[in-house]
C-alpha cells in the first residue's frame, strides 16, 4: 500500500515538471525577464562650482579711531556711551580742570615776572646806549647790558609759550569727536584716573563699512587685493551683497595663523548693514579647482582593498563598476580625485545588493523615477 502511494506522488510531481516545461518551451525556452531594483542615483558634486569658501566676520567701519586725552588726570564726566552718535567738536568726556587751572596761573605769574624782568632790562639797556655815547661807560659794560636784555627777552618768550602750553592742556581736559560717528566701544568710567594717550572711546567714522575677516595661511596665495566677493548677512540669509577685498595684512597673527583681511562693500550696500553684524563672506579662490564629492554610502570597496562605484548607463539603465581614486574621508561625504566625470550618474545608495551589469531603476531622494538625461550637476550629501 505504501509502495502504491509512493508511485502515485513521483507521478503527480512528474506531470507537474513536465507542465512547466510546456510553459516554457511556449514562451520560447527563455527564463522570466529579471525586473530593474531600485537605486538612488546622483551626479558628484563640486567641480568649479564648490570652489568658494565661505568665511565667517563682522561689520567694522573703515575708519576706526581709538580716542584718548593728550594729557592724563582724574575722569570726572562721561557724557556718551557706546551706541552713540556724536558730531564733530562734541564734548564726550571732562578731566579735573582744577590742576590745569591751576598750572595755567603758576604759568600766567612766570610770564608777568619775565615780562617785568624784560621791561626793566630795556630800560637798563636804552640808558647804557645814552652813556655809551657820551663816553662815560665802556662799551664792554653796554655789551653786558645788551646781553642781558637779550637773555631777558628769552626769557619772557619762553614763559609767554609755557602759559601757552597750560592753556592748552586746560583745553585737553575734554575730549571731543574729531568726527561724525557712532562711539564702538567704552574703556574708563567716571571716577578713573586716566594716562594721558589712554584709550578712552573708539569711534567708528562715518562712511564707508567693512567687514574683517581671518584668512587661512595655508591658502593666502589664493586670495588677492581687488579679488570680488560676495558678502550675506547672518540675520538676512539668502541676501548677498557684493564687495570686494580690500586689503590683506602682510603678516600672519602669531595666534589664530590667519591673515586679517577687509572686504569694502559696494556704495549700495554700505545703508543696508550696521556696526557689529556678523556676516558671513564667500570668496571664489583664484585658481582653485574643488574635487568631485559623492556621499560614503555611494563607496564600494572590493576584495582587493580598491574603492569602486557604481554608475549608470543612461542609455541602457544597467550599471558597471567604475574604479575611482579617492581624498580624505569627510563626515558625510568624500573628494573623488579620479574615476568619474561631474555628468556621471552614481549609485548613492544599496551598491552592496548590485551587481555588474544589473538593471536599474533610477529615483530621486524623494523616490521619484528619474530620466537619466545629462543634468546639472547637483551635490553630493
Amino acid at each position: 500500500m505504501n509502495g502504491d502511494g509512493a508511485v502515485m506522488r513521483n507521478a503527480r510531481w512528474k506531470g507537474m515538471f513536465g507542465t512547466v516545461l510546456l510553459a516554457l518551451a511556449a514562451c520560447g525556452g527563455k527564463p522570466p525577464a529579471e525586473t530593474p531594483r531600485p537605486a538612488l542615483v546622483v551626479h558628484p558634486g563640486g567641480g568649479v562650482e564648490a570652489a568658494v569658501s565661505a568665511y565667517a566676520g563682522e561689520v567694522r567701519a573703515r575708519e576706526e579711531s581709538p580716542l584718548s586725552f593728550r594729557v592724563g588726570g582724574n575722569l570726572v564726566r562721561r557724557n556718551v556711551d557706546a551706541g552713540a552718535r556724536v558730531r564733530r567738536g562734541e564734548v564726550l568726556a571732562v578731566l579735573d580742570p582744577d590742576d590745569f587751572a591751576l598750572q595755567a596761573q603758576a604759568a600766567q605769574a612766570q610770564l608777568a615776572a619775565a615780562e617785568a624782568d624784560l621791561a626793566r632790562a630795556r630800560g637798563d639797556r636804552d640808558r647804557y646806549a645814552r652813556l655809551v655815547g657820551d663816553k662815560l661807560i665802556s662799551q664792554s659794560a653796554y655789551d653786558a647790558q645788551v646781553a642781558a636784555y637779550k637773555a631777558a627777552e628769552g626769557q619772557a618768550r619762553a614763559a609767554r609759550a609755557q602759559m601757552d602750553v597750560m592753556r592748552n592742556q586746560e583745553a585737553y581736559s575734554q575730549l571731543r569727536a574729531p568726527r561724525d560717528g557712532v562711539i564702538a566701544s567704552r574703556q574708563a568710567e567716571a571716577g578713573q584716573v586716566v594716562a594721558a594717550g589712554q584709550t578712552v572711546f573708539t569711534l567708528a567714522a562715518d562712511g564707508g563699512r567693512e567687514v574683517a575677516i581671518g584668512l587661512p595661511e595655508n591658502r593666502i596665495r589664493d586670495f588677492s587685493v581687488g579679488q570680488p566677493v560676495m558678502v550675506e548677512l547672518w540675520n538676512a540669509p539668502g541676501q548677498r551683497l557684493s564687495g570686494s577685498i580690500r586689503e590683506i595684512a602682510p603678516a600672519a597673527d602669531a595666534q589664530t595663523r590667519t591673515y586679517a583681511a577687509r572686504v569694502s562693500l559696494a556704495g549700495d550696500a554700505v545703508g543696508q548693514v550696521e556696526l557689529g553684524q556678523s556676516a558671513r563672506v564667500y570668496v571664489q579662490e583664484n585658481g582653485v579647482k574643488a574635487a568631485l564629492k559623492l556621499p560614503l554610502s555611494a563607496i564600494q570597496r572590493g576584495d582587493d582593498g580598491g574603492t569602486a562605484v557604481w554608475v549608470v548607463d543612461p542609455a541602457t539603465g544597467k550599471v558597471r563598476a567604475q574604479v575611482v581614486k579617492l581624498g580624505p574621508y569627510g563626515e558625510v561625504s568624500v573628494p573623488v580625485l579620479d574615476g568619474v566625470k561631474a555628468t556621471d550618474w552614481v549609485v548613492a545608495a544599496g551598491g552592496h545588493l548590485l551587481r555588474e551589469g544589473q538593471a536599474v531603476a533610477p529615483v530621486d531622494r524623494n523616490n521619484r523615477p528619474l530620466a537619466l538625461q545629462p543634468a546639472k550637476p547637483q551635490e553630493a550629501r
